[in-house]
């Protein structure tokens, strides 16, 4: 199953627009496990199993789990999630951006090291640096566009020569010409709702990954205002706002508590059908 038709029926089975990022960090970890990195797939897994019913999708990222020499930790834990959520899509939050020979092993490392359903790229060396992940059928390529942080602006808000701003040639671009078989996406975030809304109106069916809910100050009704379409997926991600909830042996249930509020909150900003 490619990941476009796995998101949508997730998106539909979950009624949810939430995506649940996976950053462990063992230095916020509970009781015991605090700074222990050996128990990152562990704490990892007890938030899949408290969340995976209230998702649209989990997007591990992956240098939380590099830095920790935690890679095979990494693996263990897509293989549990396909095992135990199979109907779950998982995005790697990998953000590679390189061309030729390198861009095909990070594509080989997503696809087929980790598995990945899709994966997270950086567009700016142009469309052969994206063109290598097209050769694993059914994948989902999702481009860096509007991020989240403030920095973004010193380079993706700048204007073109032709008038558009950087960020818009980039969702211009992925709606049209570099979207060869309908499967890119755009990383857009919730930090800039009218940018977002802008993504939306360049691309009005491409999937949205949408970090900045929670933790980083992003409004989820504002989000679901911009980018909601109904042909127009969107994923809202929250991280640490889900993974850190609780600090004590019962973590995993506050965990699912804050992914319930958020999910519900998502689902109360959608406009009511006519």
């Amino acid at each position: 199953m490619n990941f476009a038709r796995m998101l949508a029926q997730a998106t539909d089975r979950h009624d949810s627009l939430l995506c649940v990022g996976l950053d462990p960090e063992p230095s916020r970890f509970p009781g015991a496990w605090k700074g222990d990195a050996g128990k990152i797939f562990e704490f990892c897994a007890r938030i899949v199993d408290a969340t995976k019913d209230v998702v649209c999708a989990f997007k591990p990222q992956i240098a939380y789990f590099a830095g920790h020499r935690a890679e095979d930790q990494l693996e263990e834990l897509m293989a549990y999630i396909r095992r135990t959520a199979p109907d779950v899509p998982v995005i790697l939050d990998a953000k590679r951006g390189d061309i030729g020979s390198t861009a095909e092993q990070y594509a080989r490392e997503a696809f087929v090291r980790y598995q990945a359903d899709a994966v997270t790229l950086s567009p700016f060396m142009g469309f052969d640096s994206i063109e290598p992940y097209l050769k694993y059928d059914g994948k989902g390529l999702i481009l860096l566009c509007r991020t989240s942080n403030a920095g973004g602006s010193d380079l993706q808000a700048q204007t073109l020569a032709n008038g558009d701003k950087l960020y818009e040639h980039v969702a211009k671009l992925a709606a049209s010409t570099w979207n060869r078989d309908q499967r890119l996406g755009l990383v857009v975030g919730a930090t800039f709702p009218q940018e977002l809304a802008r993504v939306r109106e360049l691309a009005p069916t491409l999937p949205l990954l949408i970090p900045g809910v929670g933790a980083q100050g992003g409004d989820a009704a504002a989000t679901v205002a911009a980018a909601w379409r109904e042909d127009g997926p969107i994923i809202v991600n929250s991280s640490r706002a889900v993974l850190y909830a609780g600090s004590g042996e019962d973590f995993a249930s506050q965990a699912r508590a804050v992914a319930q509020a958020t999910r519900q909150a998502l689902q109360q900003a959608k406009p009511v059908r006519a």
